[in-house]
């Protein structure tokens, strides 16, 4: 099982450490090899995903991610800037499905910044399509405007855009997770403004035709914004375009208590995938040992499952992070009052604990 290991900038370094650190204590075969990316990459070698980088991570089985970016590289060209480095993985390896799920931890009900009766047993699946639409869409870019509101005036533009084959593949995902779950489907659109949309809409339907026992509903994205913070259990799968769902699993990880807390997993159709935490890399708290690395080893535990055919490892590193948090241990992120506050070496090590027990039992 090869894993190419990317930590990135910020907190990213520390907190994959702690995420490397719970996969050796499962004393499986691994293979990890690491290698810089994002502003990292840049410094070294003048490019945020240089070939050498791209290259490991495409001999890979899974790529446990970081995170990338600094305030300090907001000035580069666009090509150069870290960011540019999850996007380009995102192409070249075809990662077009990503899975955010939000899990609110019984523990956690109350660090949650909504009613514990309203995100009590909250369990949402939401799945975003990861290579299309507007962020990838051409053409873009700035000229002098010719029409509109004030012609000969500087605009920018981008593009929105959608093939038929790249919503099926989706909405199949989709669709396939939602038999495993409650059998529920809701398909996140702006149908009534977009075009774009309203032929996601039109695919969404014709594929879940051949899912009679999924029930599928559609939901503007205004109203499902709305929606995630009124009442979120009403969800259970939620599929939807790029950045929609961008937007939509960063409000939905706030419902769990901290974004430190959301894992992803983002797949081709090979099950290769890039797994990272929903958080980005927090440079204003690097290297003060403060960071939440729940998200990046929670990730490590849908790698084992999705990717590297370890369900019961990936179970194992779960059971241990609920194990941590039933014992009152916290990051700043999560704390609150009665609860012990940890930094971050400190929790992995609990999480490490707590799984050499289950070991030792088993």
């Amino acid at each position: 099982m090869k894993i190419a290991v990317l930590p990135g900038d910020g907190i990213g370094t520390e907190i994959v450490a702690e995420a490397v650190k719970v996969l050796h204590a499962l004393e499986l075969p691994f293979e990890m090899e690491t290698a810089l990316v994002g502003g990292a990459a840049y410094e070294a070698h003048g490019h945020p995903l240089p070939d050498a980088t791209l290259q490991l991570a495409k001999d890979a089985d899974a790529v446990l991610f970081g995170a990338v970016g600094d305030w300090k590289y907001d000035t580069l060209d666009r090509p150069l800037r870290p960011e540019q480095a999850i996007l380009g993985l995102r192409k070249n390896l075809g990662l077009f499905a990503n899975f955010r799920p939000a899990i609110c931890y019984p523990e956690l009900v109350g660090a949650s910044s909504l009613k514990p009766e309203i995100i009590s047993g909250l369990d949402i699946l939401i799945i975003r399509e990861l290579t299309g639409d507007i962020y990838f869409g051409q053409p873009r870019g700035r000229r002098t405007a010719t029409d509109g509101h004030f012609p000969g005036s500087e605009e920018a533009f981008d593009t929105m855009r959608y093939s038929h084959p790249e919503i099926e593949r989706i909405a199949h995902v989709a669709f396939q997770a939602a038999r495993k779950r409650n059998k529920k489907v809701t398909s996140v659109d702006k149908a009534n403004v977009l075009e774009t949309f309203q032929f996601w809409k039109d695919v969404v339907t014709e594929v879940g035709q051949q899912y009679p026992d999924v029930t599928l509903d559609h939901m503007y994205v205004d109203n499902a914004a709305m929606q995630l913070v009124k009442a979120p259990k009403k969800f259970d799968v939620v599929v939807t375009g790029n950045m929609f769902g961008d937007i939509l699993s960063d409000e939905a990880s706030m419902l769990t208590g901290s974004i430190g807390m959301l894992p992803s997993a983002s797949l081709n159709t090979k099950n290769q995938g890039l797994y990272e935490p929903s958080h980005g890399s927090a440079p204003d708290i690097a290297g003060q040992g403060i960071a939440n690395p729940l998200a990046t080893i929670l990730s490590a535990a849908m790698m084992l499952r999705f990717s590297l055919n370890q369900p019961e490892a990936a179970s194992r590193i779960e059971t241990a992070v609920q194990s941590v948090l039933a014992s009152g241990l916290r990051t700043v992120d999560i704390w609150s009052e009665g609860t012990t506050k940890v930094g971050t070496r400190q929790m992995g090590d609990a999480v490490v604990a707590a799984i050499t027990k289950t070991i030792t039992k088993g």
